[in-house]
C-alpha cells in the first residue's frame, strides 16, 4: 500500500523502517522541524526525519499543520492510501484526517482509553500500573478517542523504567501496525462507518486517564514521599528525576525501595539490605548507609530507597561505589538540601 507516515522521536522510527522492509510504499514522511540542541545549539533534524533520508524518502516539516494549507496541499498530491501516526507531536486537522480513502491509522503506546495524550508510558510508572501496551487505533478528531483495531499488552516490571519500557514498546507497535495494514487493506474504501464496521471496530470506553505533558516541576523529587514514590518517579522519568546534593543539582536513575512486600521484585542484593533501617527517627533525604558496590541508602517518608545510580552536575553519570566516592558520601547527610 502506498502509506504517509507521521512521526517524531526515536519511538517511531521502528514503525516506518518495518513498514519499508514490509514491502509497502511510503509516499512520504512527515516530522517536526529540526530543533536546535545541545551546547552548541546546532540545529538537529528529528529521528524519524534522519531515517527517512536514509531511506531516501521525501521528508516534509510543517511548524503547525493545522494551518500550513500548502503543505496539506502537497501530502494530498501524494495519493496515499493511507497515514500511519507514531508519536508526530501535533494535532491533525479533520481535512487531513479524510484525505486518505482507507483512514488514518495511530500507534499509541498505552492501553487506550487509559493514558490518551502526550506522554503515556511516563504516567504508567509515575502511577504504579502492572501493565500497560500497545493499540493501533483509528484516528478521529478527538484526542486518541478513536476506536481500537489491534492491541497487544506488556507488563511492567517494578525495576523497568521508562527508557527501556519505550523500547519494548516501540518494537511492539511496529509489529502491530505492520500487522494491521492487510486488515486495512481488505476492508477497503468507503464511509468512515462502512469501513470501521467491516473491521468490527468498537468505540472506546467513555473513562479515560489524561497523560499530561511533563513540567518541570514533576521532575524535582521531594524527600517527604514514601520509597515507592519516588522510586516510580526515577524509573519513569528517566534518567531526568533530581534532587540536590551539596548545592548541586543530582539527577538519580536507578533506585529500589527497600519494602518487605514487594522482596520478591527487587535485585538479591536489595532484598538483603530489608529491615535494617527501622522506618522513623531521621529527617527525610537522610543518608543512612554508603553501601561498598551497592550506593547510598536514603530515608524517606517510610522505607528506606536505595539509589544504585545518579549523575551529579557537571560529572558522568556513576553508579555503586564510584557514586558513593564521587559524592564524597557519608552517613547523615542529606539529599535535597540547597
Amino acid at each position: 500500500m502506498r502509506i504517509l507516515y507521521w512521526g517524531t522521536p526515536a519511538y517511531a522510527v521502528p514503525t516506518l523502517t518495518e513498514l519499508h522492509n514490509a514491502g509497502h510504499t511510503v509516499v512520504g514522511v512527515v516530522s517536526q522541524p529540526d530543533r536546535r540542541r545541545g551546547r552548541g545549539k546546532q540545529l538537529v533534524p528529528s529521528a524519524v526525519k534522519q531515517e527517512a533520508l536514509k531511506l531516501n524518502l521525501p521528508v516534509f516539516t510543517p511548524e503547525r499543520i493545522k494551518k500550513d494549507a500548502e503543505c496539506q496541499q502537497q501530502l494530498a498530491a501524494l495519493g496515499a492510501d493511507l497515514s500511519v501516526v507514531v508519536a508526530f507531536g501535533q494535532i491533525l486537522p479533520v481535512d487531513v484526517l479524510e484525505q486518505p480513502a482507507l483512514g488514518c491509522w495511530n500507534g499509541h503506546g498505552s492501553l487506550l482509553p487509559r493514558w490518551r495524550g502526550a506522554a503515556p508510558i511516563q504516567w504508567s510508572i509515575l502511577s504504579g500500573d502492572t501493565e500497560t501496551g500497545v493499540g493501533v487505533m483509528a484516528m478521529e478528531e478527538g484526542l486518541d478517542t478513536g476506536p481500537v483495531l489491534l492491541e497487544r499488552k506488556l507488563t511492567i516490571g517494578l525495576l523497568d523504567n521508562a527508557f527501556e519500557l519505550g523500547g519494548r514498546l516501540s518494537r511492539l507497535t511496529a509489529q502491530l501496525m505492520v500487522d494491521a495494514m492487510p486488515l486495512i487493506e481488505a476492508a477497503g474504501a468507503g464511509s468512515i462507518h462502512d469501513r470501521w464496521q467491516r473491521l468490527g471496530l468498537q468505540p472506546q470506553a467513555d473513562e479515560s486517564c489524561y497523560a499530561r505533558m511533563l513540567s518541570k516541576q514533576d521532575f524535582l523529587i521531594d524527600w517527604n514521599g514514601s520509597a515507592l514514590a519516588i522510586h516510580r518517579q526515577v524509573m519513569g522519568l528517566y534518567p531526568g528525576a533530581q534532587t540536590s546534593w551539596d548545592g548541586k543539582r543530582l539527577k538519580l536513575s536507578e533506585t529500589e525501595p527497600l519494602i518487605e512486600r514487594l522482596r520478591s521484585q527487587l535485585s538479591v542484593e536489595a532484598q538483603e539490605l530489608i529491615g535494617r533501617w527501622p522506618t522513623g527517627g531521621h529527617p527525610c533525604g537522610t543518608v543512612l548507609a554508603c553501601i561498598q558496590d551497592l550506593g547510598l541508602v536514603v530515608s524517606s517518608s517510610g522505607c528506606p530507597l536505595l539509589i544504585r545510580e545518579a549523575q551529579l552536575e557537571g560529572k558522568a553519570r556513576s553508579r555503586g561505589q564510584a557514586l558513593v566516592q564521587q559524592l564524597a558520601a557519608a552517613e547523615h547527610q542529606r539529599l535535597g538540601q540547597n
